[in-house]
Order: C-alpha cells, then structure tokens, then sequence
C-alpha cells in the first residue's frame, strides 16, 4: 500500500473528516491515477484511505477513515447499498431522485440519479474512473435495474485528467423520458439534457412555488433562467394566470412549450423567449412592466470562490432589476448554485440588490437542494444550492 504523508498541522481538516487533500497539503508521496493510498499525518498518524488524483488539485480524496476497513469491492458494494437505502428514508414525491451524491454520500465524485426505471451516473473523480464497473454493477443490485447510462461529461473530469465520456454501460434503452414529481410531468433527454438530465436538486422548491401560487393567485409570474420549464409548470399546476418563461437556448425553450402542453395548459397562458435574462430584465424595466412573482435560477456564475467577487456583481445585478420589476406584496424566489458563494454572501448581496433597488422585503424562507442531495455535517461543501424566498414589502 502506497503511503501519502501530509505536511505537519494539515491533517486537522482529515482529523475533522472532511474528505478532501490538497497538493499544497501534501509532503511526499504519490500513486497511479485513482489508486487507493493510506494518507498520514507528519508524525506517521493514520488518517485515511483515499483515492489518489495525479493532477488535480484535489490530489486525493478519502474514501474512509476506518484504518481496519479495506477499500475493496465488499467496501463499495456496502456504500451503494447504504446510499440507495438512505432515499427510502427521505421525503421524496417523484419517481425520478438522485440515488448517490458524491462525497456526502462517501462516493467522492460520484454522481447518480434515477429516472423512473434508468440510472444515469456520472464519474468524476479518478478514484470513481478506477471503480466504474463495480460502482455500476453495485448499483444495479442495490436497485434491481437493469439499465445505466453514464453522463461522464462534466467539467470537472479534465481538471481530473479524465476525457469525457457518455453512452450505455449496462442495457439500452430510450433516451427521452418522462418524469413525475409532485403534481405534475416533465420530460427529460438523458443523454443532452443538463447534468444527468434535469434539475432533480429544486423539485421541493418548485412545489414551494406552486403553493405561493395557488396561495397568493399569482396573475403575472417571470421564469428566468426557466431552462426546460420546471418552475412554469410549477406557476400553472398553482393556478398562475400567466408566466412569462425567458432562456437562451432555443433548444430548452422548445422542451419548456412541450412541457406546458404535456401538462395540459392552454398554450395562451404561456410566453417564452428565446433571449438574454440581463437584457430582457433591463428591457421590462424601460417598459414599466412588473410581475407578482419572479424566479432569478441562473447558471453556475462561481464554481470556486476565486470567481466569487465577478459572480457577486453579476448575482447583485439581476436581483436589482428583479427587485425593480417586482409588484408590492410579490414574491422573489432567488437561487445561486454556486460553490463558491455561501449562504452568508448570497444573502448580503440580494440584500444589497434590494438597498440599491429602493426595495425592502421580508425573507420568509431560505430553500436549498431537496433532500436526496444531501449536505452533511462532515462535508458543508454539499451546500451548493442555496436560495431565498422574498415578500416585497
């Protein structure tokens, strides 16, 4: 067993259990891509068996810190088992959740959701490439499915030195599904739809959405960012009379006028634009136009915090012009999903937008990922989606 030693005082985070190792935290050592290491302290402590990362700067991360427990298949197979379990126990109403999420899950970079009867994973880290076949396999077994794609794609794979790679691993299938979540349908493509297919992570807050609206009669609602339509449809199962949805890609707006037919709403009680969210709010607010109830769920402006400064200043901008086209009494549902921007920050830059805006509001609930993507005690990092819900005074 290849040993990596970590220099003296960078072992509190490990000793904390929070999985990740740094290049920086590292005094010698080193292993082939996604072999297991046993990581110690300066002094030679045992702190973790982890899976090592040539050239990420992420250099390994821990699959567990039980020096009596080999990382092996029975490891793995175990950890699946237990992953999938855990969703029996979670307040889920759909058929389609995510079955593993990563580190808080102990499956570092590790991906699942399921679709109805499809898995579709995704393996990001070198540790997850090197045990791809008994990850899928155990997964398989723990959910008597037959089917998996693999939507290796993401970003992160290169900074793993890892290419990308899509397509079936076990079975084959259709790779336009529908899913149902709550009251409503929403159709997916697996293989070109965003992350796994889908936002999975605001199913809850979407509910929230149609609840405010059947609570509030919501008359004129703006989607920005509406992708495929979640929160559209969301509006109109809440009884919204109409929803302007706005997106830049043609293709997304396309799937959001299929899925406001697939639920059976009058066409008439939807408009969408195929155009630039900044532009078109800039546009609303030369025209005078105002709306009882906003969603601002952008793109991931900050994936670390060295972009935090840029991304505060572009989500500072689009909750100021959301706070100007906002009717008293309306309700801004405002959402980051970057990493780099913590609760804390997001909710002093909406306050700023608000101040810079003229407009005060009460806060009445902070929303984040529903719960099968999980943040955990030892791994606040899983907190990448975080959200306020705004009553304009």
């Amino acid at each position: 067993m290849k040993i990596i030693r970590l220099r003296a005082g960078k072992e509190r985070s490990l000793l904390r259990r929070h999985p990740w190792i740094f290049e920086s935290a590292i005094a010698n050592g080193s292993a082939e891509s996604g072999e297991t290491v046993r990581v110690e302290s300066a002094d030679g402590q045992f702190l973790g068996w982890a899976a090592f990362s040539p050239t990420s700067k992420i250099r390994a991360r821990v699959w567990s810190f039980n020096e009596t427990r080999p990382i092996d298949t029975s490891f793995l197979i175990a950890t699946v088992a237990a992953s999938v379990s855990a969703r029996g126990r979670f307040d889920i109403h759909s058929d389609s959740m995510r079955l593993v999420h990563g580190e808080s899950d102990g499956l570092p970079g590790v991906i699942v959701d399921r679709y109805g009867d499809t898995l579709v994973a995704q393996f990001l880290s070198c540790g997850a490439e090197r045990w791809k076949d008994v990850l899928v396999d155990a997964l398989l077994a723990a959910t008597g499915l037959s089917r998996l794609y693999e939507r290796s794609d993401a970003s992160g794979r290169a900074l793993e030195g890892l290419p990308e790679v899509t397509g079936w691993l076990r079975g084959e299938g259709p790779l336009d599904l529908v899913l149902h979540e709550h009251d409503w349908r929403l159709a997916v493509n697996i293989a070109t739809g965003h992350k796994t297919g889908f936002y999975l992570d605001q199913r809850d807050s979407r509910q929230r959405f149609a609840q405010y609206a059947k609570r509030l009669n919501f008359q004129r609602v703006l989607n920005c960012y509406c992708y495929t339509g979640g929160f559209t449809v969301a509006a109109l199962t809440g009884g919204a009379a109409h929803v302007t949805s706005i997106d830049s890609s043609g293709p997304a707006i396309e799937k959001a006028a299929a899925n406001v037919a697939l639920n059976g709403f009058d066409a008439s009680r939807a408009t969408f634009m195929d155009a630039d969210v900044n532009a078109s709010l800039r546009q609303f607010v030369a025209e005078g136009r105002t709306f009882d109830a906003i969603v601002l769920d952008p793109p991931k402006f900050a994936p670390t915090v060295t972009h935090a400064e840029r991304a505060a200043r572009a989500y500072k901008d689009i909750n100021r012009l959301a706070f100007k086209l906002l009717e008293p009494g309306g309700v801004l549902f405002t959402y980051s999903c970057s990493g780099g921007i913590s609760a804390d920050l997001f909710h002093k830059i909406v306050a700023s937008a608000g101040i810079d805006a003229s407009v005060d509001g009460y806060i009445t609930e902070r929303m984040g990922g529903a719960p099968d993507h999980p943040m955990t005690i030892e791994f606040p990092e899983g907190e990448y989606l975080k959200g306020l819900v705004v009553m304009r005074k």
